[in-house]
């Protein structure tokens, strides 16, 4: 029962925490910004969203967002190239669903300290602490600021905050993992 249990914990967690910590780090690559147009470009590309995109109905739909409706300079400096909203949805979406798959994890990290008769170990209730802090700013951090993000691009300033709260999560579960590791003040035969 201890292999299966501890068998489903680790892969759990690399499966669905690895996913989730790392969709919550490349979203604020991928999520577009508002690249403010020069107001040249914009009154030459007119206000109806027609400019010169050749009439296929793409500048209209990519407006101050894509990098070519500004001048080359203001396009670079605002990092307005590789930016994709399907892949920033397709990361959010990664973010809740492997961390809804993710709560396997502590379960069953708490039922095998359980079974182990080890729950009272210092590097379990740390362990247990810091699962929950990552769980806390990924449900009230990162979720809802990814959700804000696709909802009103902003600017590369609203997303700083955003990345580093994903550092911070993902540096509480690399803290973790290294507490299931060394195990400090293990018991006995640990």
């Amino acid at each position: 029962m201890e292999h299966l249990l501890l068998s489903v914990h680790v892969l759990a967690g690399i499966l669905f925490v690895g996913g989730s910590a790392i969709a919550t780090s490349l979203f604020p690559r991928y999520v577009p910004i508002a690249v403010p147009a020069m107001a040249g470009e914009a009154a030459h590309s007119g206000v109806d969203g027609g400019g010169d995109s050749g009439g296929d109905g793409e500048g209209a739909s990519k407006g101050a967002t894509s990098p070519r409706a500004v001048a080359g300079e203001a396009a670079d400096e605002a990092g307005g190239e590789g930016r994709s909203r399907a892949v920033a949805l397709a990361l959010h979406r990664i973010t809740r669903g492997y961390s809804l798959g993710g709560l396997i994890v502590p379960a069953a990290g708490l039922v095998l300290a359980v079974v182990q008769g080890r729950t009272g170990e210092i590097w379990i209730i740390l362990a247990v602490v810091l699962t929950a802090a990552a769980g806390f700013l990924l449900a009230v951090q990162i979720h809802p600021r990814q959700r804000d993000a696709l909802a009103t691009p902003g600017d590369r300033a609203k997303l700083r905050p955003l990345s580093m709260v994903a550092g911070f999560y993902n540096l509480l579960w690399t803290i973790v993992v290294v507490l299931m590791i060394v195990r400090p003040g293990a018991g006995e035969g640990a």
